[in-house]
C-alpha cells in the first residue's frame, strides 16, 4: 500500500474553517496539473462502553474510535490511543456491536471531498463535518506517494512535495496552512511497510487534535 501522510489545516488565530479554503486548495492542485479522479468519503465514530455495573469501568477503555476508509470498504478499524492498540475487523462488526449494545456510538464525523492524481501522488482533500450537521469542523488532505510503501524511504520525497505544495499555497494568501504531524507508528506495533492500520492511527490522532482545538475554542 502506498505511503500516506495526513495533513490538517491549521487556521491562523482568529480565523475559521470555510468552504472557501477547500475551493482554494482544489484550485491550487489543478494549477499544478492535478487531474480530478472523483469523490471520496471516510467516517469516524467515537464509541463509549455501556456499563451496567460502574464498578467494571476500569476494565474498559473510556472511549475509542472506529474508522471506515474508502480504500478498504469491507474493513473497519478500531484505535484505542490510550493503550496504543489498532485492530482491523470485518465491516460487519458495526452491526454486531449495535445488536450487542456493549458500546454506544456517541459522536460521528464524515471526511468527504475530491480526489486528484498529480504525477506519482494521489491527493484527497476534504472537509470534516459532524454526521448530523453542516458545520465544517476541519479540513484534511491525504497525500499518497504511489510508488513506495516504505514509510522511511518515502519520507524525503514527501517532505520535498510538501515544500512545493506550501509554496504554491502561499501565493493564495490564505488564513492558515496545512500541517503534517509526524507519528510514532512503532508504538502501535506497526512496521515500516505502510498499511491501512497506519492510516487509521493517523485519523485517530487527527481527530484527537481537532476535538481538543474545538473544545479550546469553546473555552
Amino acid at each position: 500500500m502506498p505511503v500516506k501522510w495526513l495533513l490538517h489545516w491549521q487556521p491562523n488565530q482568529g480565523s475559521t474553517f470555510s468552504s472557501q479554503i477547500l475551493n482554494e486548495v482544489t484550485q491550487s492542485i489543478e494549477s499544478l496539473n492535478g487531474v480530478k479522479e472523483g469523490t471520496w468519503k471516510a467516517t469516524l465514530n467515537y464509541y463509549k462502553p455501556m456499563l451496567q455495573d460502574q464498578a467494571n469501568q476500569a476494565e474498559f477503555p473510556r472511549e475509542f474510535v472506529g474508522i471506515s476508509l474508502p480504500e478498504e470498504p469491507d474493513k473497519y478499524y478500531f484505535v484505542i490511543r490510550s493503550q496504543r492498540i489498532v485492530v482491523e475487523a470485518d465491516s460487519s462488526i458495526q452491526m454486531i456491536m449495535e445488536s450487542l449494545q456493549s458500546y454506544k456510538c456517541k459522536l460521528s464525523f464524515y471526511f468527504e471531498g475530491l480526489e486528484y492524481q498529480l504525477g506519482d501522488f494521489r491527493l484527497r482533500v476534504g472537509k470534516v463535518v459532524p454526521t448530523h450537521a453542516e458545520t465544517i469542523r476541519g479540513v484534511v488532505m491525504e497525500v499518497e506517494y504511489l510508488p513506495i510503501s516504505s514509510v522511511g524511504m518515502a519520507k524525503k520525497l514527501m517532505e520535498e512535495f510538501l515544500e512545493i505544495w506550501q509554496e504554491a499555497m502561499s501565493k493564495r494568501s490564505l488564513p492558515g496552512k496545512f500541517v503534517n504531524k509526524e507519528l510514532n507508528f512503532e508504538k502501535f506495533g506497526l512496521g515500516d511497510n505502510y498499511t491501512p492500520q497506519h492510516t487509521a492511527v493517523g485519523y485517530a490522532f487527527f481527530m484527537a487534535n481537532l476535538m481538543a482545538a474545538i473544545q479550546a475554542g469553546r473555552g
